[in-house]
């Protein structure tokens, strides 16, 4: 088939659809900031002053990028997934992908930012001291109460996420009936699969990642006593590091020989690694704690320490072997 600029176009789907998404999440961020931290806009200054304080901004920054990331990974999967299935020149006859993409998109996020954040902060304040159902569950359960729903709300948030991205690439991507074409090669449609599918991988085990981290720093105390440059060092190598590990297991787990990427395959696997990597690393702290309790050295400060580290090598250990596991099996057959 003769290349023409509407086929170089389309594909370029996939990178498109990912910047798209990123922009109009950055757009949406920078517009609501305006709005809040404008002059003449009520508590202002307060907003400001509490904003420029380490520890607001840059938990903050990190659960944007987190956001950002994964959407942005599974946009770029979406646009891969229909160069794949439909083909190149079935992608490139529909018209105004981009703009539909992102109007559709935009609409999910004014929706999430202006109707679905507001409800689940009115909700919040039932659980706080003096809402509504604190002498439901009384004070004593409160604090659970509030962990167990700040979990859920932030699993609602990722669900929402997930769901827009879809939506926004269905609303793109409906007007194609035409019948696909052939199926092209990895070289027609535009990167090596096995990169793609490491970085994908990769990129939806880091994210999250991310995400578990921010759910914890909401209703704990882990990281109170940080300041500054050491608090930014807790939230940027934790991720930076899963990353690399699951690059590395999702390069091991496909092979040179690998012509289409699949996406949703990566997807797959990088979400039943984490899963499967959390639970392990619950399992090995809870068998420690029994153990520790058992011979009754659960007050040493070195044991501790030492099973901090081995905790560490553990999970290190584990997204590699599990990410390449799971990468393996959801693409043996392609291999």
């Amino acid at each position: 088939m003769t290349a023409t600029p509407s086929h170089a176009r389309a594909r370029r789907l996939p990178r498109d659809l990912a910047l798209v998404t990123v922009a109009i999440g950055a757009a949406m961020l920078a517009v609501n900031m305006v709005m809040l931290l404008w002059p003449d806009s009520p508590d202002s200054e307060q907003l400001r002053s509490t904003y420029a304080l380490p520890g607001v901004w840059i938990p903050m920054v990190f659960s944007v990028g987190m956001a950002w990331l994964l959407a942005a990974a599974l946009a770029w999967s979406h646009g891969r997934n229909a160069l794949e299935k439909r083909g190149v020149d079935s992608v490139a006859r529909l018209s105004h992908l981009r703009s539909r993409y992102g109007a559709a998109y935009a609409v999910v996020l004014v929706l999430n930012f202006y109707a679905l954040s507001p409800l689940l902060y009115e909700v919040q304040l039932l659980f706080m001291p003096g809402g509504r159902l604190q002498d439901f569950f009384g004070p004593d359960s409160m604090r659970t109460a509030m962990a167990a729903f700040m979990f859920l709300q932030s699993v609602v948030q990722l669900i929402v996420l997930v769901l827009g991205v879809w939506v926004a690439a269905w609303f793109a991507l409906r007007a194609g009936r035409a019948a696909p074409s052939a199926m092209q090669d990895d070289e027609a449609i535009g990167s090596s699969p096995r990169r793609a599918v490491a970085l994908v991988g990769a990129s939806l085990f880091a994210s999250l990642q991310m995400w578990s981290g921010v759910v914890v720093s909401r209703w704990t105390s882990v990281a109170s006593g940080m300041e500054g440059l050491e608090l930014l060092l807790a939230w940027m190598v934790p991720p930076l590091v899963a990353f690399a590990l699951a690059l590395w297991g999702g390069w091991l787990g496909t092979s040179a020989g690998l012509v289409r990427v699949r996406p949703f395959r990566a997807v797959a696997a990088a979400v039943l690694a984490f899963v499967l990597v959390q639970a392990s690393c619950i399992a090995i702290a809870l068998a420690w704690l029994v153990l520790s309790m058992w011979a009754r050295g659960h007050d040493s400060a070195g044991g501790l320490i030492g099973f901090a580290l081995a905790l560490v090598l553990a999970y290190s250990v584990l997204v590699v072997v599990l990410m390449r596991a799971t990468t393996r099996g959801l693409y043996r057959r392609y291999l």
